[in-house]
């Protein structure tokens, strides 16, 4: 769940009939090895990570998601594991409550491939279909949003979730034209999209990618799923254990760093020359200083990766705490949206 693809980077849209490859799966177990003991993958997906843990030497993986077609698309090869894999119909924002004294959580950020091949699930800008984005295909969709939201709420959604600069001049136009009839289809969306922006440049990004993330991320409450779920896994991690997380954008990246530098005891520095302040009773320590991206032939076999990050910490004794969601930069939403 949440941003970005799996299998590439952030709002990337583009057909391919590749399989599901994890995003930086080498680097990921590279970075957490020797690996063993009971770890939970929070967005389980087409479970690249699960098998990659698993065949590493993990004892056990629970493999949590809130795609019920997750689980369906595994059956040909999760028996291969018997009691070593559990799966576990959920969201990471509540994994404490699945497992206590974990050796180790993954959260891989992006939206699964399965997901944006799906033209009926109405995650592609590329391919026509419902305007749905539901990754738990429960609750309001992303169609109920545009038809319903003011023009004020979808412009905050576009803006501070998608990053879209021109925010402001498609939710005018996206309410105008409900008026005219309701927005039921991903490629009417797109249509009211691209008549807004000028026509890209080779090379540049599809105009709708920025809106279909900002829609997606509010449908699916990914940024609040994001910051529940690091304070669900630093109460659910034994001492020792580790929370690797790889990210497909600035915000979600921005989110997890300074949760992590926050966590680790690390609040900065009044100016460059001053001591950075170390706080007591850290509950985390820094595993990767800088976050790590894919190298040159992940790259060439998978371009989409090239917004990839992967960070990682190791869980102290300290007990866990609460964090404000506004000290590691969560976009903050007046209205229906959080």
């Amino acid at each position: 769940m949440a941003s970005g693809t799996r299998d590439g980077m952030a709002g990337a849209d583009t057909p391919s009939d590749k399989p599901h490859v994890p995003v930086l799966l080498r680097p990921l177990l590279a970075a957490v090895s020797p690996i063993s003991g009971v770890w939970l993958d929070g967005t389980f997906g087409a479970g690249g990570y699960t098998r990659g843990l698993l065949d590493a030497g993990a004892e056990k993986v629970i493999g949590v998601d809130r795609d019920p077609l997750a689980f369906e698309m595994v059956t040909d090869w999760a028996g291969d594991y018997g009691d070593r894999l559990v799966l576990q119909p959920g969201v990471f924002s509540r994994l404490d409550e699945y497992a206590q004294d974990l050796d180790g959580v993954v959260l891989d950020l992006g939206v699964s491939s399965m997901q944006l091949d799906q033209a009926e699930r109405g995650f592609s800008f590329m391919r026509d279909g419902p305007l749905d984005m539901r990754m738990s295909q429960e609750g309001e969709s992303a169609s109920d949003l545009v038809n319903t939201a003011t023009e004020t709420q979808l412009a905050d959604i576009l803006f501070h979730y998608g990053e879209e600069r021109a925010s402001r001049r498609i939710a005018r136009s996206i309410v105008k034209a409900r008026t005219e009839e309701p927005i039921t289809t991903t490629l009417r969306l797109v249509g009211i999209i691209e008549s807004c922006l000028p026509r890209p440049k080779p090379g540049q990004s599809h105009p709708a990618t920025r809106s279909f993330q900002g829609l997606r991320i509010a449908v699916n409450a990914e940024y609040e799923e994001l910051f529940q779920g690091l304070m669900a896994a630093e109460r659910a991690l034994k001492p020792g254990g580790q929370l690797a997380i790889v990210t497909f954008h600035s915000i979600e990246d921005r989110m997890v760093k300074r949760f992590f530098q926050s966590r680790a005891g690390k609040t900065g520095r009044a100016n460059r020359y001053a001591p950075e302040i170390e706080q007591e009773l850290p509950q985390f320590t820094l595993k990767t200083r800088k976050a790590v991206g894919p190298d040159d032939e992940e790259l060439q076999d998978n371009p989409r990766a090239r917004s990839a990050k992967l960070r990682v910490a190791v869980r102290t004794d300290a007990p866990a705490g609460e964090i404000d969601s506004r000290a590691i930069g969560m976009p903050q939403l007046g209205g229906r949206a959080k």
